[in-house]
């Protein structure tokens, strides 16, 4: 819209002071002919006056201008917070209502800007504001409005544009709300020991008085499929909770709190803590029957692992050599039967009989309770050589019973050189597969092949069962896992394993193969045959499942937080290996089983800052709102207040309204300027007045 202004301004042809002392000296001789009581004094008045008038360049000026409209910000809210209750809707006829009221104002242009969610750095809504003035003149801004919660994260310290800002809340009034707080939880816990949570129940909102005594909510806490156990916990005090870690790799621990009557959301009332189970030292006995060229592998092996505490006996004088040496004069120490195998056999995680025979140094006491070690839950690794097949075979004894072979009758001892190979069942197991130095297949349908080097004997063995990872190009098994009971045994049947660590043709991958045996056997979840894993990142479930079995993966049943089934197919991505994901954005604890196994994930919320607080609330906006001049307004769903302009210095809001100040902002598209005391008129003028100051003088 164009409009024309007319205004008078001067333009003086002398510089101002020049023009002052030019009306200095005319004001003194003005005054001295008053003072002498001159006659003509009032006509030399007037010609001074109009010679001034006339140096001074009075000109009226016209100008074009094209008024520019204002500008106004409305930024909506779209974080996580505005997902509560009735919010979104709220919001988004508050927007309709705006822009539609904007549309009808002609002096008007309204921008409108989203807030998004922002994941940890909760709600940065005055950075968004940020962002969108710096696209808008300062001159042009009428006003900002923000349609939010009210949780804001990053208030500055003074109103943004220096315009007013009205805030429009999607709620009825000030709200309560409960949450829990997670003040200090360990990320790593002992298996076997306890850890010990820090957290606090704080109901938010809640008038207290200074003699109100605290209130009580009741805490469940659940982890790991365990049942709840559920406590009082004081509200707004801070409180410590145990947790008891029984087995390695993650801890699922969910806390929940019953819901506050007229609390405006239960999504904070819970919290997720995970703790990975880790073994403090693990405490491995090492018993080798006789001195032999592998021995020295093991020990550097144990010992090259700083979490492994190793005791370590080699059997150097069986009990049928007696060449009469006293006792005060051997180098040794006598072997602690008694004491390892009676009294501390179940302190330790692993039992490792490397070419033990049975000659009578263990009785048959003893090696019973390495297999009911076994059975209670421990590790047993054998590694055996030709005294496996002897008479003094350990599979003759009590411990035969938890072996998952023996040895042939005749023949068992075979000299001859081969190259190990992984089983079909092997390829697909943990503690084989992809093993370094397994060789991908070379023609279709003949498999993996090794490359690694060779080993010169191995034990044949008979009623074997459990799983046979490795074996010989004859298929004679060479390495056997078993689940005994509760325990687990392994049985490497050949002594040529060091070969590999000495690098004899080529060598291969034994510290890796030991390694993971040694794992496998102390129940290592990662190792696990058959495992189901569940874990949540970046807002989704991402299930894995491994097995053995040569079969499709199947399908898993997922249980959201909120109690909601689910049923997810697994792709198979590699021989054994299934795999799917899907949404997860709801926090808490995901449960994911496949009918025999059951795997939990914990998923946190997605920006822990907005959802510490889920009230709408006045409070943390209201001093930079009153500092700018603008209002607060609840919204309800009779609709947004009235949009209104206002001229700067006036009130900005009122009960029902907003006003968005009209800045008058406008380009000049044209000028004409018209002397109104022309040269041709003031000479004649003032000559004409100093004749007639002269003519009155003369009379």
């Amino acid at each position: 819209m164009e409009q024309a202004i007319a205004a008078v301004r001067f333009v003086p042809a002398l510089p101002w002071p020049l023009f002052g002392a030019l009306a200095g000296l005319c004001v003194l001789a003005l005054a001295l002919a008053l003072w002498r009581r001159a006659r003509g004094t009032l006509w030399r008045g007037l010609a001074f006056a109009v010679l001034l008038l006339w140096l001074a360049g009075p000109r009226l000026v016209e100008e074009t201008r094209q008024t520019l409209p204002d500008i106004g910000l409305l930024v909506i809210d779209q974080t996580q917070a505005m997902t509560v209750g009735d919010r979104t809707r709220l919001a988004e006829q508050a927007r309709r209502q705006i822009e539609a009221e904007a549309q009808n104002l002609p002096d008007l242009e309204l921008r409108t800007v989203v807030n998004p969610e922002q994941g940890a750095e909760g709600n940065r809504l005055f950075a968004t504001i940020d962002r969108a003035l710096a696209d808008i003149p300062r001159s042009r801004l009428a006003g900002i409005v923000a349609v939010t919660s009210g949780q804001v994260h990053d208030v500055p310290a003074s109103p943004p544009g220096g315009v007013p800002l009205h805030v429009l809340l999607p709620a009825q009034g000030e709200e309560t709300d409960r949450r829990i707080r997670v003040i200090e939880a360990p990320g790593y816990g002992i298996v076997g020991k306890s850890v010990e949570l820090r957290v606090a129940v704080d109901d938010l909102g809640v008038p207290k008085g200074p003699r109100d005594a605290p209130g009580v909510a009741q805490l469940t806490i659940r982890h790991d499929g365990e049942p709840p156990r559920v406590q009082s916990a004081p509200v707004d005090r801070e409180q410590t909770i145990e947790v008891p870690i029984t087995r390695a790799g993650p801890t699922v621990v969910e806390l929940s709190a019953a819901p506050l009557p007229g609390e405006v959301s239960a999504l904070n009332n819970r919290a997720v803590v995970e703790i990975n189970g880790v073994r403090d030292r693990l405490r491995v006995l090492l018993v080798s029957g006789e001195p032999h060229a592998g021995e020295r592998t093991w020990r550097r092996l144990l010992k090259a692992d700083p979490s492994v505490d190793l005791v370590h006996f080699t059997i150097l004088r069986p009990p049928e050599k007696d060449d009469l040496t006293p006792l005060n004069e051997l180098a040794l120490i006598a072997f602690p039967v008694r004491e390892l195998f009676q009294v501390k056999i179940k302190e330790f995680d692993l039992i490792i009989l490397d070419r033990f025979q049975n000659r009578g140094i263990l009785p048959p006491m003893y090696l019973r309770n390495i297999a009911d070690y076994v059975r209670e839950g421990g590790a047993l690794l054998m590694s055996v050589g030709p005294e496996f097949s002897g008479a003094a075979s350990l599979a003759a004894t009590p411990l035969g019973a938890v072996l998952p072979a023996r040895p042939m009758p005749t023949g068992g001892v075979v000299d001859d050189a081969f190259r190990p190979e992984v089983t079909p069942l092997g390829l697909r197991h943990p503690v084989t597969e992809a093993l370094p130095g397994l060789l991908p297949p070379g023609q279709p349908g003949t498999g993996p092949q090794p490359g690694w080097g060779q080993w010169y004997r191995h034990i044949l063995a008979t009623d074997t069962h459990g799983d046979a990872l490795m074996d010989t190009p004859g298929g004679d098994p060479l390495l056997l896992l078993d689940h005994v009971e509760r325990g687990r045994v392994a049985l490497l049947l050949s002594d040529q394993i060091w070969l590999w660590s000495r690098g004899h043709d080529g060598g291969g991958p034994q510290a890796e193969l030991l390694r993971r045996i040694a794992h496998w056997l102390m129940k290592e979840p990662e190792l696990d045959e058959t495992a189901l894993t569940a874990r949540v990142e970046r807002g989704r479930l991402t299930v894995e499942r491994r097995s053995t079995a040569d079969a499709p993966p199947g399908e898993v049943d997922v249980t959201d937080p909120d109690g909601g089934h689910h049923t997810l197919t697994l792709a198979q991505r590699r021989p054994g290996h299934g795999t799917a994901d899907m949404p997860a954005s709801t926090p808490g604890v995901w449960q994911v089983s496949d009918g025999t196994r059951t795997s939990y994930a914990a998923a946190m919320a997605a920006n822990p800052l907005e959802m510490a607080d889920l009230r709408a609330t006045a409070t943390v906006l209201s001093p930079l709102v009153r500092a700018s001049g603008g209002g607060i307004h609840w919204l309800d769903p009779a609709g947004a207040p009235a949009l209104r302009r206002t001229e700067p210095g006036y009130e900005a809001t009122g009960a029902s309204w907003i006003g968005l100040q009209r800045r008058h902002e406008h380009l000049v598209t044209g000028i004409a300027a018209t002397p109104l005391l022309p040269p041709w008129l003031s000479l004649p003028l003032i000559l004409g007045l100093l004749l007639l100051a002269w003519r009155r003088e003369g009379t």
